[in-house]
């Protein structure tokens, strides 16, 4: 009896493992796009049966199936069990847990600003010098991925607490090939360039850019975005990251000077669909559609990588609808290929083996490339193959981002909420309505200023 109820047991565990490794995406050792001898490396230095690990995180409905996908890697690999939850509120949530002493083992989150803020409560777990190392190394600009991951404790020590995991893209221009090749334009390389062929379509009788800054109650926000890849591309890394923190105030000539750039291209009506009035009111969802119409109601837009989820159904990447980088100036050298984004990081909010294991797990190509493999991922770690992702936008996604000097966080989402979710969106509004940049600058710093 006790034989056959061993052997029952014996032949259950075996299914429960044999199950789980069927529940891969991608079978270990097939796929010759993806490094499974990081895989094979990381599971042999890592044994946690019987352990549990809980990671909180933002992603919901596809995008949470498919972090699902690469956490049962980092099941099999140590045979613990990964358990990951998320909230439609995820920023209240992870407050309230890890205020009342029940916070996840790991917290997966895209806003510097509240990392910041539950590293000097002492609720993160510092993940050390030699991971912060890893980060400087491996990731392209590495120091610009490095330095986003570094907080002030309860001790205002500054260490690094925040292991980058999946970035967004920003800095792109997208455009119809197909109405390039008609016209006879080129892809611009440079910031002067690219004013140059705004003149050109103008000059021509089309219309340049569809900018649109309507988006509910957060109309102002793609301006934001404008201002923000213009200040990396005109002054210094280190005045961006003091802007944030109002070490280098809105009414500061470099800002100053950012914005009016942004003026160049939105406040001339010959230059942007609907004129003036387009821009304050056009939906920017319904605003990237003007690229596909015939007559095309404009031949660029600058938006993230995600506006291509609002292009029309028979619209294909690659074909129909195609992106440049948002190009450097050529005056600016000395500034390289800045790129701005945003993106999710990882830290420890309760501590235990498996935990730190999970960060080790984020550092294996492996993690990165079963993402890259499906959908909606891109990563600045150098180790991975390109060939992994799933088709070729991604893969020119991916080579911007392996190709940046210099990385920054969108700047509205590390300032106060109060300004970069406010008096920067209502500010933008206002300059291009007719308010002068100086003005404009003076009103959100004045709202700044105001915040006790």
């Amino acid at each position: 009896m006790r034989r056959t109820l061993l052997l029952g047991i014996a032949a259950a565990l075996l299914g429960a493992v044999s199950a789980h490794a069927a529940d891969l995406k991608f079978k270990p050792g097939e796929d010759q796009r993806f490094d499974w001898k990081s895989y094979e490396a990381f599971k042999a230095g890592h044994d946690l049966k019987g352990q549990t690990l809980t990671v909180f995180g933002p992603w919901r409905g596809e995008d949470e199936t498919l972090f699902k996908s690469v956490a049962a890697y980092f099941e099999e690999a140590t045979g613990a069990k990964l358990n990951y939850s998320s909230s439609e509120n995820y920023e209240q949530q992870i407050v309230i847990d890890t205020q009342a002493g029940s916070p996840p083992n790991v917290a997966i989150l895209p806003q510097p600003g509240l990392i910041a803020d539950l590293a000097s409560k002492g609720l993160l777990t510092p993940l050390g010098e030699k991971t912060e190392k890893f980060v400087r190394d491996n990731y392209a600009a590495g120091d610009s991925w490095a330095k986003l991951g570094r907080y002030k404790g309860k001790d205002g020590k500054e260490q690094f607490y925040a292991f980058p995991y999946k970035a967004d893209l920003k800095s792109l221009v997208w455009y119809s090939p197909e109405n390039f090749e008609d016209a006879g334009y080129k892809i611009p390389q440079t910031m002067e360039e690219m004013k140059a062929l705004t003149e050109k379509i103008a000059a021509d009788g089309g219309t340049p850019w569809c900018i649109a800054l309507g988006s509910g109650g957060a109309t102002g926000w793609p301006a934001t975005d404008w201002v923000e890849d213009i200040m990396l591309r005109t002054a210094p890394p280190e005045t961006y990251d003091k802007w944030i923190t109002n070490a280098v105030p809105f009414t500061d000539p470099a800002v100053v000077n950012a914005i009016s750039e942004f003026g160049w291209f939105a406040k001339n009506p010959k230059f942007v669909a609907g004129g003036i009035s387009g821009v304050l009111t056009t939906d920017f969802r319904e605003g990237a559609k003007g690229l596909f119409t015939l007559p095309p109601k404009c031949y660029m837009m600058h938006q993230a990588q995600f506006i291509s989820s609002f292009f029309p159904k028979d619209v294909k990447l690659g074909t129909d609808a195609d992106f440049f980088y948002f190009p450097p100036y050529a005056s600016k050298p000395e500034l390289g290929k800045p790129v701005e984004g945003a993106g999710t990081l990882a830290m420890i909010t309760k501590d235990s083996p498996a935990a730190k294991a999970f960060i080790d797990f984020l550092e294996t190509p492996i993690a990165h490339e079963v993402w890259m493999a499906q959908s909606g991922f891109l990563t600045p770690l150098k180790t991975v193959n390109p060939d992994a992702y799933a088709n070729d936008t991604l893969r020119k996604q991916g080579h911007i981002l392996l190709d940046a000097t210099t990385f920054r966080f969108d700047a509205s989402d590390m300032m106060p909420g109060k300004i970069g979710a406010g008096a920067f969106w209502k500010g933008m509004v206002d300059f291009v309505g007719g308010e002068s940049a100086e003005d404009s600058a003076k009103d959100i710093q004045k709202a700044w200023d105001a915040i006790k």
